[in-house]
């Protein structure tokens, strides 16, 4: 019994340890073909009519990627079912072992009538099987553009927006001048002028449908040299804005620089969240090689703090506001005499003290610290009359008098941490509508000392 345990022991470990050494499984693609079946494929292109071409390069091409375990291929057709339908049909769904429905309905379509590739596509997108993370490729091969009231191209964009298809590929066979200008949909339209650049455009996409994008973020001062630096980043989805990769990016002189596996298939919009952050669009990466994403994001050092001894007062715990010269949206908000890194650049800061510093232009240089030092807050001790009194103290800027804060109507004394300058203080008596019973005082603030001020 022991003896038959112990070797069941084993046997248990050795397929635990096979199970771990086993490959993670491939990542499933499917591909949607959309073959145009209109009257005009009855139309000859070299050897015989168009369709008869096609079918004959499908038949081929279909034999050649059946041993493909990992790619599923659907077939939807248009123009095929009567010339006053104008519809589309989606003729073998996706499925693992349907390659011999495939090339049976393949052999058997007939051009018949109209439609339009734009129709078909709109219609595609049902095809697809939903709940699992499948790269979705569409395939349209057509003669002509048709002439509806949809240009394709916006249909290409609504169907990438909605993030189920990673690219949508249109190939053109026949005449090139059965085509549209501006047919290119963002460089995934192909004119293919002979029957064997067919079949050769074919196994391109479906050996891009295999490859992976390797890509490594170089990060780089205004002298193009690397330096020591942390940056998470984002990589959005070009059409459908969904978030499709995101990290770290970190360079230090002791460990080398990671490599980010990319769908080939995709184009990416990518965020850097520097100050201010750093946007890429529509950047594509090639399938089966390596691409180095060199971006320039010179980075300096910003900081704010009070010059001098410290006060006989304790100063409140101010905050520091940050926004790019000129702009409104705010950058970052930083704890004083805390240092933060923000690109090579001119910002306007403000310190959310009482009242607000505001520091215009000041430029961060790429490498440098920048360190703002501002003077010492003073204190004003304020007495008030004993009965209730709504009050505000207000700083003389520029000949005028600008709200600075309201006093509390419950105290008859406060003390309040304000920056240097000429202040005046306003109340009068809760219970007084009389301007008579009015309190005024005008007051100077000194750095790092407290001013006394007494309303009877």
């Amino acid at each position: 019994m022991r003896r038959l345990l112990l070797i069941l022991c084993l046997l248990a470990l050795c397929s635990t340890a096979v199970a771990q050494k086993m490959p993670p499984a491939a990542e499933k693609t499917r591909v949607l073909l959309i073959l145009d079946c209109s009257q005009s494929m009855w139309d000859k292109w070299q050897s015989d009519a168009k369709i008869k071409v096609a079918q004959h390069v499908l038949l081929d091409f279909l034999d050649s990627v059946s041993t493909k375990t990992d790619i599923e291929v659907a077939l939807r057709v248009f123009g095929h079912l009567n010339k006053d339908a104008f519809s589309t049909k989606l003729e073998v769904p996706f499925g693992k072992n349907n390659k011999y429905q495939l090339q049976s309905k393949i052999k058997t379509l007939v051009p018949n009538g109209g439609c339009t590739a734009s129709t078909a596509l709109n219609s595609s997108l049902k095809d697809f099987p939903t709940g699992d993370k499948a790269r979705n490729i569409i395939l349209i091969i057509t003669d002509g553009v048709d002439d509806s009231e949809s240009s394709i191209c916006d249909v290409v964009q609504h169907v990438q927006q909605s993030a189920n298809v990673a690219r949508t590929y249109i190939i053109g066979i026949g005449n090139s001048k059965d085509f549209q200008e501006g047919l290119d949909c963002d460089g995934q339209f192909s004119f293919l002028a002979s029957e064997e650049l067919l079949g050769q455009e074919l196994r391109r996409v479906f050996f891009l449908s295999d490859q992976k994008a390797q890509v490594t973020i170089h990060l780089t001062d205004a002298n193009h040299e690397q330096y020591e630096t942390e940056v998470p980043f984002v990589f959005y989805d070009h059409g459908s804005h969904t978030v499709k990769y995101s990290g770290i990016y970190h360079y230090d002189l002791e460990h080398s620089l990671d490599t980010l596996v990319l769908n080939p298939l995709s184009a990416y919009d990518v965020a850097f969240f520097t100050k201010p952050v750093i946007r890429l669009f529509n950047r594509k990466f090639a399938g089966g090689k390596h691409t180095a994403l060199q971006v320039q994001a010179d980075q300096g050092s910003l900081s704010v703090g009070f010059k001098g001894g410290r006060p006989p007062f304790q100063v409140p715990s101010y905050s520091v506001m940050v926004r790019q010269h000129d702009s409104a949206r705010v950058l970052a908000i930083q704890p004083l005499n805390a240092s933060m890194h923000y690109l090579a650049g001119r910002y306007d800061v403000d310190l959310l003290s009482l009242p607000t510093q505001h520091i215009a232009n000041v430029s961060v240089r790429g490498g440098a610290d920048t360190g703002l030092q501002l003077p010492l807050p003073g204190q004003v001790a304020l007495s008030k009359p004993k009965e209730p009194s709504t009050g505000s103290i207000y700083v003389l800027q520029n000949g005028s008098l600008q709200w600075v804060c309201d006093l509390d109507p419950a105290s008859t004394s406060e003390r309040i941490v304000l920056m240097p300058g000429e202040y005046q203080v306003i109340l009068k008596p809760v219970d007084s509508a009389d301007y008579a019973a009015s309190r005024s005082a005008r007051f100077t603030i000194v750095t790092a000392k407290q001013t006394a001020v007494t309303l009877e």
